[in-house]
């Protein structure tokens, strides 16, 4: 029987950090308000916010060529990408053929998700029934983001612009036959598109207009369709409630209790957030990794970098159970159960 295992794993930040006291200085903010309210002390951006080089795929590029060294295989080996990004290069086409070009790697397929914070969950999921159906052998499964370009640093975004960083995390998944390894043993996926305009930037697309409207209409366009927007006290009290859904919906496919866990990777959305599951279920400290201190909020690559920091602390060791769990803009949430 074939399994799905984490051969590899490699994260990527772009070097500028930006802190907190930093962002006092261009915005009405202070250390301490934005601590209290994310745990979040500081986050990487790229050092230009238009540079054309250090894009969301090239970010993809860096922590693939870790997971791939990591992993102790080729580029020409990887028979499947799967790119998870909410702030692609080109509005079309996506990541993953990009990443394809720059890995060098044959004509193979290249999948890209738009599931937002739960990206790097559901690209996962979708590797491990890819591995398991036998299609391939070993996946590249990446998650990127560049949210500085897209970040309102105004009193009216602060909101939201001081959560959010850039940065990538990628993993190898692949197939193997040994007994004595590990495998993803449940995985779950779920949404609730009702909720979407909670948390959503909403131009361009063809609800809210195209090029016609820059063009024509220059001054119509509203920084609530241009930014992010996020009703953070109703995200709040749904993640909190699907979190714990989701991570028991996963431990009781696979016959586990929460005792079971050597370690949880939630995604790094709010400190607060991670907290509350954590006295939810009674893990310990050592049990629960969290970096969002470092990163903020990155989206589709907060779990694979946090997972990539957990192996290099050895925080996570082979024959480890691990348990990771997203929720984000979708609604989507969902959650991942393996044997490291």
């Amino acid at each position: 029987m074939k399994k799905s295992i984490i051969k590899g794993a490699g994260f990527y930040v772009p070097e500028n950090r930006v802190t907190n006291d930093d962002l006092s200085k261009v915005m009405n903010t202070n250390d301490e308000w934005i601590r209290e309210r994310t745990g979040i002390i500081e986050r990487r951006h790229r050092k230009n916010k238009n540079d054309d080089q250090e894009t969301t795929a090239y970010l993809g590029y860096k922590a693939a060529e870790m997971a791939l060294k990591n992993a102790g295989i080729t580029a020409q080996e990887i028979d499947h990408i799967i790119f998870a990004t909410l702030s692609p290069d080109y509005f079309f086409p996506g990541c993953g053929v990009l990443l394809q070009e720059m890995l060098g790697c044959d004509t193979i397929g290249a999948l890209d998700v738009r599931n937002q914070c739960s990206g790097f969950i559901y690209s996962l999921g979708v590797a491990n029934a890819f591995i398991k159906s036998g299609l391939y052998k070993n996946i590249l499964v990446v998650g990127a983001e560049i949210h500085s370009f897209g970040l309102d640093f105004s009193d009216e975004g602060r909101g939201v612009s001081v959560i959010f960083g850039d940065g990538a995390g990628a993993v190898v998944l692949s197939a193997t036959e040994d007994e004595n390894a590990g495998d993803i043993l449940a995985v779950n996926m779920h949404s609730e598109g009702k909720y979407a305009d909670e948390l959503c930037t909403k131009f361009p697309g063809t609800k809210y207009g195209w090029s016609d409207r820059l063009i024509k209409e220059p001054n119509a366009l509203t920084y609530a369709e241009v930014y992010p927007y996020m009703n953070g006290n109703f995200v709040f009290k749904h993640a909190v409630t699907r979190f714990p859904e989701s991570m028991n919906e996963a431990l009781e496919a696979a016959g586990k209790t929460v005792e079971d866990l050597d370690l949880f990777i939630p995604h790094q959305a709010n400190l607060r957030i991670s907290k509350f599951i954590q006295e939810k279920f009674g893990l310990p400290d050592e049990k629960v990794f969290n970096n969002i201190q470092k990163y903020g909020n990155t989206t589709a690559a907060s779990i694979p970098i946090a997972l990539c920091e957990a192996i290099q602390q050895g925080k996570l060791k082979r024959g480890d159970l691990l348990l990771m769990s997203a929720f984000g803009s979708g609604f989507t949430w969902g959650s991942v159960l393996m044997e490291y």
